[in-house]
């Protein structure tokens, strides 16, 4: 498979673009509902009259099946502008507030309005849905935006350049194409939030770079999020589940589950029961046409160089060509290799033994927080203590992925996983600015009492009152 060339967008075209946007969002072209649910439709028509065209670039991406393109990335995306659509006028609500007795009479509410001129930076693993995603918030909060898709994805960025313009007002939004020249230069400038979804080194140079303005950043990270299976669970269910989260996208999902901690005593069960799993949903992964491709052969190569960190029971075939990676099961595993030190995003999937779920817990004791953790078992208790005793950005219990998918629940990470949240009305809330209004008539002068000159009498009143 050929690595398409990335196509550039004009520095003149980048310079001032922020201050350009900016005015926008001040001139209040971007403020009224009726153009926020115009831009959300105009969203949800450039899916749907262009389907053929995202699967095609899809595939060319990342190998991605018809069925895989609309389960995660096209269908995804039109539901989550359609919700917001839906939603926004509840969203865009003034929300009231209780005032403490000191302030009476008087109305409290928090307004949302809109940041600003915003910048997303999207990643390649997901490149139409996580570029699409953030976008649909800042439109429905009422922001100007600049699209910046990955060049590492460079069919679907492609696409997005040439649509975008057709189908959303380009006062409002624009695309920038290109690799880390024109990504510095947009960092460069001030923005009123930036979006970031990717690696938490780039994070970090995204974040130095907000700073300086005291820009307010959203980071959607990674890291290396554990499946516990504990020796209640359903084994032959955990395996269809963990299964089908970790080949998905061929393992390049921010979710996916990184390793397995399974009881000793139902390691070797388990192994055998993901490898009935695997079988049962590939068949040969080379051939399925539901098994995705690794985006280059760079990250192929990466991956081909974690596998010596552990016995390859099943996989481990490469083929840079076609830029093919097996899905491949790892035992064995050791705990200082790479491949439990980085995050592995890809299809290499270690399983480790280990004495129940103290031993589980104390594995995760001094290590990053992870942007989910996965738990498999029937023992409630088990399930519970998991939710209690340690910290991610999400949990799921005896499933897998599958919560990125509830537009109800906030998706973010915690720590070295990420700060911010978003999805439906997260995603509004972090592309807002709640403003606090206090009205107070003027009929009567009840805040007489804290004017100075204090008497003996007005200083006592005051001390109650406000105390």
């Amino acid at each position: 498979m050929s690595e398409p060339d990335v196509q550039t967008t004009p520095d003149a075209s980048v310079d001032g673009i922020a201050a350009e946007l900016r005015a926008a969002v001040t001139s209040g072209l971007t403020r009224p509902r009726h153009y926020r649910e115009q831009q959300l439709d105009g969203l949800v028509r450039m899916l749907l009259q262009n389907v053929s065209l995202w699967e095609a670039a899809l595939a060319d991406d990342l190998g991605k099946s018809e069925v895989e393109a609309h389960l995660s990335e096209i269908a995804f995306t039109v539901g989550e502008a359609k919700h917001a659509r839906r939603q926004l006028w509840r969203w865009m609500l003034p929300s009231p507030v209780p005032l403490p007795l000191a302030l009476q009479p008087a109305l409290g509410r928090t307004v949302a309005e809109p940041l600003g001129a915003t910048l997303v930076i999207a990643p390649w693993n997901y490149p139409l849905q996580l570029a699409l995603g953030p976008l649909v918030g800042a439109l429905a909060a009422g922001n100007a935006v600049v699209l910046k898709p990955s060049e590492v994805a460079p069919a679907t960025s492609a696409l997005l350049a040439r649509l975008v313009p057709a189908y959303l007002d380009p006062r409002s939004v624009r695309v920038v194409t290109g690799g880390v020249p024109e990504t510095t230069a947009l960092l460069e400038q001030r923005w009123d939030l930036i979006f970031y979804t990717g690696n938490s080194q780039v994070a970090r140079i995204v974040a130095a770079a907000a700073a300086k303005h005291l820009t307010p950043t959203v980071l959607e990270l990674g890291g290396k999020s554990p499946v516990y299976v504990h020796r209640s669970a359903d084994l032959a269910v955990a395996a269809d589940r963990i299964a089908w989260g970790k080949w998905l996208n061929a393992g390049q999902t921010c979710v996916a589950p990184d390793h397995i901690r399974v009881d000793r005593e139902v390691a070797d069960e388990l192994v055998a029961e993901l490898r009935r799993a695997t079988a049962e949903q590939l068949g040969d992964p080379r051939a399925s046409p539901d098994y995705s491709r690794i985006i280059n052969g760079a990250h192929l190569s990466r991956l081909q160089g974690l596998l010596a960190g552990g016995t390859v029971v099943t996989g481990g075939e490469a083929d840079a060509d076609e830029r093919y990676f097996a899905p491949t099961i790892l035992t064995d595993v050791d705990e200082a290799a790479p491949v439990m030190r980085e995050e592995i995003f890809g299809p290499i999937l270690p399983v480790l033994p280990v004495d129940g779920v103290d031993g589980f817990i104390e594995a995760m004791r001094g290590r990053d927080k992870p942007l989910a953790l996965y738990v498999f078992a029937r023992d409630r208790a088990v399930a519970r203590r998991v939710e209690r005793e340690t910290s991610s950005g999400a949990l799921g219990v005896n499933v897998a992925v599958a919560h990125y998918g509830a537009k109800s629940l906030p998706f973010g990470g915690v720590g070295e996983s990420g700060t911010g949240r978003y999805h439906g009305r997260f995603s509004f809330e972090s592309f807002s600015h709640r403003k606090a209004v206090l009205s107070k008539p003027t009929a009567i002068d009840t805040l007489r009492v804290i004017y100075p000159p204090f008497t003996e009498l007005r200083a006592a009143v005051t001390k109650r009152i406000m105390g």
